[in-house]
């Protein structure tokens, strides 16, 4: 096909104008990385420094042998591997009972479900909730709150109602109970539907901020995303002086090169897990999303 002169200009400055934009959006990333490995002397020399003439770890190290970065790391991990793993548990063997057409009240259960994801209570009941059962300054108000979501368990649900009957049918057959079915057949066959939750569910509970803020108040269970707020606040604040002293008291390092190492620090465990999923995102989403 040919293609005009005036065309051919058109789509040129185009794509002149869309790399020039994807350019300034991948900046801050790159500026986040650069300083993170700066050396804190260039870094103090320089009012701005786009590729470092050193490069060293002198900020992650500082990071990975501080005892307040290192409990938050670990806080924030225990939540994203064991909340994950009871949340995909609550969630798929409560989708898998609600595809079961056999279930009585299975239309007012998914009625009241669905509800739970069109009104939003707020923060004073859930807060009440939490105090109530004894979980203020405790890591499971993290996660029990929290622990599944309506949202995923319909679309889960739908996931499930696409697998064959014929299948619980010769296993039943073969004399295997409900809870064998769901183990044997079911989760196997569902590998693409628990990835692509699982990553959304562990990229929460890595997120967390606003419930820890809620309920936590103790310094030694705050996860890794309070911590990293108490770095990035404003200078000027006390809370941030307060915690840039108690980071950098021993190390003469500035303060921004070891922003920017939790920044990455933070981010690097979900990218490093999003390509090993990746490809179960497509199958595992759009299959329950477009079943009953």
């Amino acid at each position: 096909m040919n293609i005009s002169i005036s065309d051919k200009v058109f789509n040129g400055t185009v794509l002149f104008i869309l790399a020039v934009i994807a350019l300034l959006m991948l900046f801050p990333f790159y500026y986040v990385f650069v300083v993170s490995f700066t050396s804190p002397i260039e870094y103090l020399q320089k009012s701005m420094v786009l590729f470092p003439d050193t490069w060293t770890l002198t900020s992650y190290k500082y990071l990975l042998a501080n005892n307040v970065f290192i409990n938050a790391t670990g806080i924030s991990t225990f939540l994203a591997v064991v909340g994950t793993a009871l949340s995909l548990i609550v969630t798929s063997a409560g989708a898998y009972t609600l595809s079961r057409k056999r279930l009585q009240g299975r239309r007012i259960i998914l009625i009241l479900i669905l509800m739970t994801t069109l009104f939003n209570p707020g923060i004073i009941p859930p807060y009440l909730v939490v105090r109530e059962l004894g979980l203020i300054n405790s890591i499971w108000a993290l996660i029990i709150p929290v622990l599944t979501s309506g949202w995923y368990v319909i679309l889960m649900k739908g996931f499930f109602e696409s697998i064959p009957d014929e299948l619980e049918e010769a296993a039943k057959i073969d004399g295997a109970s409900d809870i064998g079915i769901f183990l044997r057949i079911i989760l196997p066959l569902s590998l693409p539907s628990l990835a692509a939750f699982g990553l959304f569910y562990a990229v929460a509970y890595w997120n967390t901020f606003f419930s820890a803020i809620l309920y936590i108040n103790r310094a030694d269970i705050r996860p890794l995303q309070v911590v990293l707020q108490m770095l990035l606040i404003d200078s000027s604040s006390s809370s941030s002086g307060d915690m840039a002293n108690m980071m950098s008291s021993e190390v003469q390092i500035p303060t921004d090169t070891l922003k920017m190492a939790a920044i990455v620090i933070s981010t690097v465990p979900i990218l490093l897990v999003y390509p090993f999923l990746q490809k179960h995102f497509a199958k595992g989403v759009m299959v329950g999303s477009i079943k009953g």
